[in-house]
Order: C-alpha cells, then sequence, then structure tokens
C-alpha cells in the first residue's frame, strides 16, 4: 500500500470516528451522575418566594400524601419519621411511620413532638396557623409552590430534590417522568374518539361531587384524550352531583377514586345517585377508577396513571 493511500485511509476513519461521535451524542446526552449523598446545606425557594435554607434532612416530616411519595422516589424514604394520612404509597414504608392527622387539618404539637429537622408540605398543608407555629417553634418549614398541570411530578421532584441537597437525583427522576408522560402521549394518537369523562368525588352519601376545572383529575382526563365534562359546563374545582348537571354533561364515562366507590357500594350503588343511570355512561356502566394518591396525587407516578388511564378511556389501543 503507498504512503498516500494509507494517509487518505487514515484520514477517512478519524472522519468516521468524529461523525460516529457527534451522532452518538446527539441520541445520548451525557449521563446525568447524581449525589450519593444529600449536598448540605440546601437552599430552597418556598410558594412565597423566599429563600430557605436546609442544614439537616435526617428526620422528614412530610405534609401531603404526594411531598412523602416524591422523598421516598428521591431515595429519602429512611429519613421519613412522619406523615399524614394522605400518605399512602409505598404501602409497606408509611404504613409503619406514624401519623400527623390529615394534611388540611393538622396540629402543630404532635408535628414538633416528631423532632423534625426540616418539615415538607404544599400550600394545602395547614391551617395557616399550624405552619406559623411550626415556624415560631423553630422548625424548618419549607412548602413548595403548588403544581396541578401534568409537569407537576417532574416540577416536585426538581423543587424537593433542591431542598433536600440532592438536584441531580431529581433532575434525573424528573427527566424519566417526562419521558414516561411522553411515551403515554403518543399511544394516545392511536385512539379512535375523545370520550366525554365526568370525574365524581364521592365519600358516602355524605360527599358527591362532579369535578370542573383545576380538580387535579382534569388535567390527566385531557392529557388521555378524553373531555373533561365538569370542566365543559363551567364548573370550577368541585360542584355538588345534581341530576340536572349531568344529564346536561351526558358522559360516556365516569371517572372515580377507588375508595370512594366502595363509599357507594360499588358500581350498583354509584348508578344509584342522582342522574348517573340516565347517562351513557351509566347505561353502559363505563365506570373507570383508580387509587386516590395515583390518580390526584400528579407525583412521580403520573406517567403510569396516565398510561393506565388512556387505556381505560380507550380500550382500542390496548
Amino acid at each position: 500500500m503507498s504512503r498516500r493511500l494509507a494517509l487518505l485511509l487514515a484520514a477517512v476513519a478519524a472522519v468516521a470516528l468524529v461523525v460516529a461521535a457527534v451522532a452518538g451524542g446527539a441520541a445520548k446526552p451525557p449521563r446525568l451522575v447524581v449525589e450519593k449523598a444529600p449536598v448540605l446545606p440546601a437552599r430552597a425557594t418556598d410558594n412565597e418566594g423566599k429563600q430557605v435554607t436546609v442544614r439537616d434532612v435526617t428526620r422528614i416530616v412530610a405534609l401531603n400524601g404526594d411531598i412523602a411519595e416524591t422523598v421516598v422516589t428521591l431515595g429519602l424514604g429512611k429519613n421519613l419519621v412522619g406523615v399524614d394520612i394522605s400518605a399512602t404509597y409505598p404501602q409497606k414504608l408509611v404504613a409503619t411511620l406514624p401519623k400527623i392527622g390529615y394534611q388540611r387539618t393538622l396540629a402543630a404539637e404532635g408535628i414538633i413532638s416528631l423532632r423534625p429537622t426540616v418539615v415538607l408540605g404544599s400550600p394545602t398543608a395547614g391551617p395557616a396557623t399550624t405552619i406559623a407555629q411550626l415556624r415560631s417553634a423553630g422548625v424548618n418549614v419549607v412548602i413548595i409552590p403548588e403544581y396541578k398541570d401534568l409537569d407537576a411530578g417532574a416540577r416536585k421532584l426538581r423543587a424537593i430534590g433542591r431542598a433536600l441537597g440532592v438536584p441531580k437525583r431529581g433532575e434525573k427522576l424528573a427527566r424519566q417522568v417526562e419521558g414516561q408522560i411522553a411515551v403515554a402521549k403518543r399511544e394516545v394518537t392511536r385512539a379512535s374518539a375523545r370520550p366525554k369523562v365526568a370525574f365524581l368525588y364521592v365519600r358516602g352519601s355524605q360527599v358527591q361531587q362532579i369535578g370542573g376545572n383545576g380538580s387535579g383529575a382534569d388535567a390527566m382526563i385531557e392529557a388521555a384524550g378524553g373531555v373533561d365534562v365538569g370542566k365543559s359546563i363551567g364548573i370550577q374545582g368541585f360542584k355538588h352531583l345534581t341530576a340536572e348537571s349531568l344529564v346536561t354533561a351526558q358522559p360516556d364515562v365516569f371517572l372515580v377514586l377507588t375508595a370512594g366507590l366502595q363509599s357507594v357500594g360499588g358500581v350498583e350503588g354509584l348508578l344509584r345517585l342522582p342522574g348517573v343511570a340516565q347517562t351513557p355512561a351509566g347505561r353502559n356502566r363505563r365506570v373507570v377508577h383508580f387509587d386516590d394518591l395515583l390518580l390526584l396525587g400528579l407525583g412521580p407516578r403520573t406517567g403510569k396513571a396516565l398510561r393506565l388511564l388512556i387505556r381505560g378511556l380507550h380500550p382500542e389501543v390496548r
């Protein structure tokens, strides 16, 4: 082989390696190296825009179920020393932890007794007087902003990851959640129609409501290729369930929480509620139900919940 030919072949090989490296880099971004342990002190921005410094995460109290789930997903479940009763996942862990009450009706004394080094919550945690009492007692409290859109799970992972000194873990996990949601959304493109969906929030005979804009379920319904009928008829949040509202909405599917469905006696009991049997969903007994935290938590399992809801609303995509 001549020297000129050898040099030419070497140059071609070098160019090929560069092209392959560039192409490979475009397909696979650099792997994010996460923290092996929290890097402290950490700084977080709370829901009022104030900077909060966190110096110790060895004893965490989570005021909301979705916050507790996010802490566990970030790999700090062993640091949890207390949760509220809305924390139901992962069941084996949260069942063993002390309960501080319900997220909206908390008392400061029980939380303080757990000697937390940091208390994490969302703006729904309260009342406000309890949060103020905790801060007055010197407890480090971080209330993250409220996220209600489909990207809430990823945003919570990033916000709580920063607050607990594991921002890279939070970023990596947030990207995974975003990827799972993207995969689920691609399934929607195979759907043949957009069913009208009514989200019913029921708790026995005491609470019977239909959800609308801002219910938490509306974002999931729309992302799953459905039409939230409560939102369509102008309901903000929740409204007392009436036969008139359902007959006007004419939903094709009822979406309910599993515990709520059980509280009214299953599908048969649901059909006895005002107006339910007089709808296409009632006549066809089309009822889809999910665990409270899975559907409404908008946490790390949002991608999984969305995929299950898509398949519940669109049996043809299975």
